[in-house]
């Protein structure tokens, strides 16, 4: 049996703290954006579905196909997304699972959580070669998600008091060039990275007291460790400048870098409103308020 029309959504995520010390060990915490959100519809085609190399919902979809035993289906697929591509919103995570959910939707199937994940992560393995799999599993998230590779992942509820502004500088992200920037720098990065890691536990720690004063000045002082390890641009650095000079309580970049957003920690939605206006002023050509 099939539908007209299959229809699935996703929605995004943003890194709260540990960038690249996640790739040394050291803890990473993601929140799902689930109002940042994209929709994928399937329909007939006359063309059977075709794989390109390196496109991530082609293989988001040809997994599916592959899993339900349907290859050679002849559908089609359109795409409405709210999340910037090359961010470090997940985009191409919540491009993957709406797929998904779009394609059993639209074979009527019936689709368990532990099966959309793995093929979320194979469709993700285009895109990202080896991916951790922290996005795949924000963006199947309802709440914030804590990563420790070899250790996996665990739940932290959120409960604060507190929003969070996301201003989009508008440059691409460069994930795989950051890394190679940070390896590059051998032993002189293992102390930053190891003060990252810490940042990261006493953020974790401020969250579960409630504590946004100590929350804000681990995410400065985490901006101020990436900046060092070269991972930040000018832009960013430009933004959380200002997010600090107008009332944020912490600012930082997000994600892997050289790119992508700034995240700042404020405790009023006014302050939001306010601060989202002057980000936007400042050079942003996008913003989201996240409350947390």
């Amino acid at each position: 049996m099939t539908k007209e029309i299959g229809v699935g959504k996703a929605h995004s995520k943003i890194i709260l703290m540990g960038e690249h010390s996640v790739v040394y060990g050291y803890p990473a915490i993601s929140l799902p954006l689930n109002r940042i959100e994209v929709t994928c519809q399937v329909f007939p085609s006359e063309r059977a579905w075709t794989l390109f190399a390196e496109d991530t919902l082609s293989m988001a979809v040809f997994a599916c196909l592959e899993h339900l035993g349907r290859q050679g289906a002849k559908i089609r697929c359109q795409v409405e997304s709210m999340v910037p591509e090359k961010r470090g919103m997940g985009s191409s995570a919540a491009v993957s699972i709406a797929a998904i959910r779009a394609v059993f939707d639209y074979f009527e199937e019936e689709l368990d959580g532990q099966t959309l994940e793995i093929l979320a992560n194979r469709a993700e393995m285009i895109a990202h070669m080896n991916p951790s799999g922290l996005d795949a599993k924000t963006c199947l998230s309802d709440v914030a998600i804590k990563f420790i590779r070899n250790f996996g992942f665990s739940e932290i509820e959120l409960d604060l008091d507190a929003f969070l502004v996301i201003a989009d500088t508008g440059i691409h992200g460069h994930t795989r060039e950051a890394i190679r920037a940070v390896e590059s720098q051998g032993q002189k990065a293992l102390p930053l990275l190891q003060e990252l890691g810490n940042l990261t536990k006493i953020l974790e720690k401020a969250i579960s007291i409630k504590d946004l004063m100590t929350m804000g000045q681990a995410m400065t002082k985490a901006h101020e460790k990436l900046a060092k390890l070269g991972v930040s641009c000018q832009k960013a650095d430009k933004l959380v400048a200002a997010a600090l000079e107008n009332g944020a309580l912490g600012a930082k970049m997000s994600g892997g870098g050289l790119g992508g957003c700034v995240i700042a920690l404020v405790g009023e939605r006014s302050q939001a409103d306010a601060l989202a206006t002057i980000l936007r002023e400042k050079g942003a050509i996008n913003t989201w308020i996240e409350s947390l």
